[in-house]
């Protein structure tokens, strides 16, 4: 995209946003990319952020208050409305039912959160979103947590109405989105316009968009997307089955410390602040035992590190999958978007990013070991490159290797191992708009 197209892009928002207004002609010929303005005829795939753009110029996306930093590489980020729910239990509409026709059986309170409102621990909340959709019968959706709200433990599912499923949305879905809440290591607050989780959408099928194993190692050998210790892994080293798996690096720092475990604590976090807080309020470093191998405790919430770093090109999308590698003791990781970008670099620093991993065990104590498989990433086609790409400049901030808490954090604590970024995208030229 043009300097020129990106200010178009970024001021048409704010135009949508305070004014409701259409974008103009110019404006939506600049979002609509290369592909043309009918999704019928774009491949399968993750809309990438100037076809997003597109959607909203279109009305599929609508909310009474859009704002510039809401729009992502291959994703958007949803707000929470001005009040919210405390329920009884979770639940899900049927095929025949809509979401407030199913909350007078299980609201306990209904409570305003425009000035902002606190969520106790392990009680489920449901706050109505601010954007709406109506998608044409070719485009489907999904959302998953922000990767600063799972790193704090909050649990968020999107509910909407006539469907029997979380986070996804069925094709040509018209209706409003409310988020399932249920924060499970720390108190915290919440207030309108707070972003909590994004959507993709998808042209076609899920499954379609998908890259297959084999399609993921011919990608991996054309723009490598993983590497360890430095160099390219081969790709006949690519743990590969229905994705791609990562590991679990416990090489401690120089403290010893191989990460984080959440402290038990009475003190309320803020959500809408940044950089407010101190890591050992609400964070404790954890050790390794003398074998190398770490015990986690039962109902405890950890933060790891993968042992691989990850490269996720302008032509890619990923996604975090939750994953259980023990059938039931253990939950590794809330499902979480990897948008383009994330430790890519067209040139310079050639072996990528690694993965905060999240981590629960849950009945029992359970051990795991340095290089155990613990997450699997799934990786997507966009409809066509992206023209927001993550970093600074040309990506360089995400190949900082330290494990970082989320940005609510003044300083990050001793553990000297992760990223995973929250800086907002900046438009970089990375080569020329192709399909994959």
């Amino acid at each position: 995209m043009a300097d020129g197209a990106a200010d178009v892009l970024t001021a048409s928002v704010a135009d949508l946003a305070h004014q409701g207004e259409a974008i103009s002609n110019a404006e939506g010929e600049a979002a609509q990319g290369a592909v043309g303005t009918d999704p019928r005829n774009w491949q399968p795939g993750v809309l990438p952020s100037q076809l997003l753009m597109h959607a909203i110029h279109r009305g599929w996306i609508r909310s009474p208050a859009l704002k510039p930093d809401q729009l992502q590489p291959a994703s958007l980020d949803l707000t929470l409305g001005a009040k919210a729910y405390r329920l009884l239990c979770s639940f899900l509409p049927d095929r025949e039912s809509r979401v407030e026709e199913k909350l007078a059986d299980y609201v306990l309170e209904e409570f305003d959160i425009a000035e902002g409102a606190i969520l106790e621990r392990n009680r489920a909340y449901l706050i109505p979103l601010r954007e709406e959709l109506a998608l044409p019968e070719s485009l489907r959706g999904k959302a998953n947590p922000k990767s600063s709200i799972g790193r704090l433990d909050v649990f968020t599912r999107v509910v909407s109405d006539n469907n029997s499923r979380f986070d996804e949305l069925p094709l040509g879905y018209r209706g409003p989105l409310f988020l399932e809440v249920v924060p499970r290591s720390f108190i915290i607050r919440v207030r309108e316009g707070l972003s909590l989780n994004q959507l993709r959408l998808v042209a076609g099928d899920f499954g379609t968009a998908r890259y297959s194993d084999s399609a993921l190692a011919k990608l991996h050998i054309e723009r490598p997307i993983l590497f360890s210790e430095g160099k390219q892994v081969s790709s006949t080293d690519l743990d590969l089955a229905d994705g791609l798996f990562l590991s679990l690096d416990l090489t401690p720092d120089v403290h010893g410390h191989v990460g984080y475990r959440a402290a038990r604590n009475s003190r309320v976090l803020d959500l809408s602040v940044t950089g407010r807080y101190s890591w050992d309020e609400f964070w404790e470093p954890v050790r390794a035992l003398p074998n190398g191998n770490l015990i986690l405790e039962p109902e405890e919430f950890y933060l790891l590190l993968s042992r691989e770093s990850v490269s996720i090109s302008p032509v890619t999308a990923a996604e975090m999958a939750a994953y259980d590698p023990t059938a039931g003791e253990l939950r590794t990781h809330y499902a979480g978007f990897f948008d383009p970008g994330f430790g890519f670099s067209p040139v310079g620093w050639p072996d990528g990013s690694r993965a905060t991993l999240e981590v629960r065990a849950r009945d029992v104590s359970f051990v795991v070991e340095h290089g155990q498989r613990l997450c699997r990433l799934i990786f997507e086609r966009l409809v066509e490159e992206t023209e927001l790409v993550y970093g600074q400049g040309i990506g360089s901030t995400y190949q900082d290797q330290k494990l970082t808490l989320s940005k609510h954090f003044a300083s990050q604590g001793p553990v000297g191992q992760l990223t995973l970024p929250d800086t907002p995208p900046v438009r970089a030229k990375v080569g020329s708009r192709s399909r994959v």
